[in-house]
């Protein structure tokens, strides 16, 4: 599941900056959601507070959930890009990490997608040996980065292979191992 809309404006490279999510499109994701879940399903919630405070709501409404929370399910750290509006951000320097898209960095001091994947990876393997359903409330990069995993995909080295499909705030994606 992905977080509501956050609080900025729009165009913001924000990745794992902890912004609060708007409150009321928070607490209608949760009511849209709350009732698809398996019963007593684990969930597994980043720390960031746009996260949690969907899994805050949805167990408002769900108590037989169990929360936990994972670090690993943080959205990616854009580096110095974070908090800056991307059309600031100069084209070479997107080009360049696009260019070497699994190792490189961005803005100079960022997460590289092959640690996001590695992170995202061992998150993913911890839930597949439990043997029951999970919920992820967690962002967009990392649930791509789960539908990559679902796909049997480790790693990718091409920005091409980047799934680009849109994920809708507040919405939920159902993968299968």
């Amino acid at each position: 599941m992905r977080h509501a809309p956050v609080q900025v404006a729009p165009g913001l490279c924000y990745g794992r900056t902890d912004l609060p999510a708007d409150g009321e499109m928070t607490r209608q994701a949760a009511r849209a959601l709350a009732g698809q879940l398996p019963l007593k399903a684990r969930m597994f919630v980043s720390p960031l507070q746009r996260c949690e405070l969907l899994a805050q709501h949805l167990r408002g409404l769900r108590p037989d959930m169990i929360q936990n929370t994972d670090p690993r399910l943080r959205e990616m750290h854009f580096g110095a890009w974070e908090g800056r509006p991307w059309a600031d951000i100069p084209r070479a320097d997107v080009d360049a990490w696009v260019a070497g898209f699994a190792h490189a960095r961005p803005g100079g001091d960022g997460e590289t997608v092959d640690e996001l994947m590695a992170r995202v990876g061992a998150a993913w393997d911890d839930w597949r040996a439990g043997g029951r359903d999970a919920v992820w409330v967690t962002h967009a990069g990392v649930i791509r980065a789960a539908a990559l995993l679902a796909r049997g995909a480790r790693r990718i080295e091409r920005a091409g292979d980047w799934p680009a499909e849109p994920l809708a705030f507040g919405a939920a994606v159902v993968l299968e191992a």
